[in-house]
């Protein structure tokens, strides 16, 4: 696996957002024909982390008192992103019936600008570097919320702004052609600069509105392959293998994901990475290319 950070010559074929992978094994080949549609391919994994070392962890960071703290949001993204970037196949979306490798690792996220039922919403992605780790991506963030908390819209919110101000039959006849681009990868740039569904992952952080994890579907538009929904933390008991336990805080993971990238081990493997990840997050001040042992 490389995790260098150039991109391969564009060839017949690619994508402006991926490569096409033509040295595949033939199931893989086949699979995209079979089962075109990415909502008809989700699997669903649901996993609960112990909170101990990330708690005491986050204690330790905000120690400083930085003018903006570290927080459980902030690790679980970046666990995912050093997840994507060791375990590439994460990085794989289906469009068109063919399947590509992203040129980009990238997470998305939505910023209630008020919490209120009117509250309006905008779009933060994170574009990630091999070299990054928990702190530029906490820093990252924070001028992603802070831009979007903003009276500034978003350029995909107001790209749907101008569809909306359309008479509603020109608004239903150009989504129509933009679904045709989409399909090819040829939607300008402009209409789905801050889109979540064409990042490597969407996350929702349900525990911030106080709510349990669950299961959230893929959608047939755009490229997003995993989508996490974190849950609000807890404290469940942890079982040791004499029987005995411990209450400890802990918080629930929802991973939707198109089963169509990759097979059931490389998913397993996937998962105890950033379960480990979660876990032992000093590990998340090493480079998000840095390997680890797991």
């Amino acid at each position: 696996m490389s995790n260098s950070t150039a991109k391969p010559k564009k060839r017949l074929g690619d994508r402006r957002d991926g490569t096409l992978l033509r040295d595949i094994d033939s199931m893989h080949f086949i699979m995209p024909m079979l089962y075109p549609n990415r909502c008809d391919n989700e699997a669903f994994i649901s996993e609960c982390i112990d909170l101990t070392k990330a708690e005491k962890y986050l204690q330790e960071k905000n120690a400083a008192n930085p003018e903006y703290k570290y927080n459980l949001f902030q690790l679980v993204v970046t666990a995912i992103l050093k997840v994507i970037t060791l375990r590439p196949k994460m990085n794989r979306f289906i469009a068109n019936k063919n399947i590509y490798q992203r040129n980009e690792i990238t997470a998305a996220f939505v910023v209630k600008k008020l919490f209120s039922d009117s509250g309006a919403e905008a779009l933060a992605i994170i574009r990630a570097k091999g070299s990054d780790n928990i702190d530029s991506v906490h820093d990252s963030i924070y001028r992603q919320v802070s831009s979007c908390r903003s009276d500034k819209k978003d350029d995909s919110s107001a790209a749907m702004d101008a569809f909306q101000k359309l008479p509603r039959f020109i608004s239903k006849a150009g989504v129509a052609i933009v679904r045709i681009l989409d399909r090819h990868g040829l939607v300008p740039k402009g209409l789905i600069a801050t889109d979540p569904y064409y990042c490597s992952v969407v996350l929702t952080n349900l525990g911030s509105i106080k709510l349990h994890s669950g299961y959230h579907h893929l959608t047939n538009w755009g490229t997003n392959s995993v989508f996490c929904a974190i849950g609000e933390k807890k404290k469940r008991p942890f079982y040791n293998e004499d029987g005995s336990y411990v209450m400890t805080e802990s918080i629930d993971l929802g991973l939707t994901i198109d089963e169509r990238i990759a097979d059931g081990y490389y998913y397993s493997k996937t998962v105890r990475l950033l379960r480990k990840l979660i876990e032992n997050p000093e590990l998340l001040e090493l480079p998000l290319n840095e390997e680890v042992d797991y």
